[in-house]
């Protein structure tokens, strides 16, 4: 079982940035790991994801302001958001499965991180 914390979250104005990052309990080049978000009333989104093996994928919506990367001797992934807009206000979920299409069916979660940005 993998265990996973997010942190780094808050409150910001728009065009501000924060870094997310997302602890992970076992060797990232084994995993997928993934930032989704969650908007009130809303469906939970795909944002980013980075293989086991360093490729990445970012939604358009994100393209160009956001970058995931990680510390593979930290076991951690991080979200760099900058430009942030006040459509990106969320809850901001990190998770891993060995695939990065397995993170609905197989897939650990953490319990979230929230983003407010305010324009």
């Amino acid at each position: 079982q993998v265990q996973l914390a997010e942190s780094g979250g808050g409150s910001v104005q728009a065009g501000w940035s924060l870094r997310l990052s997302c602890s992970a309990s076992d060797i990232l080049t084994m995993l997928c790991v993934g930032w989704f978000r969650q908007a009130p009333g809303k469906e939970r989104e795909f944002v980013s994801h980075i293989s086991g093996d360093g490729s990445t994928e970012y939604d358009d919506s994100v393209k160009g302001r956001f970058t995931i990367s990680r510390d593979i001797a930290k076991n951690t992934v991080y979200l760099q958001m900058n430009s942030l807009k006040s459509q990106d206000t969320a809850l901001y979920y990190c998770a891993a499965a060995l695939r990065c299409d397995w993170f609905e069916s197989h897939g650990y979660w953490g319990q979230g991180t929230q983003v407010t940005v305010s324009s």
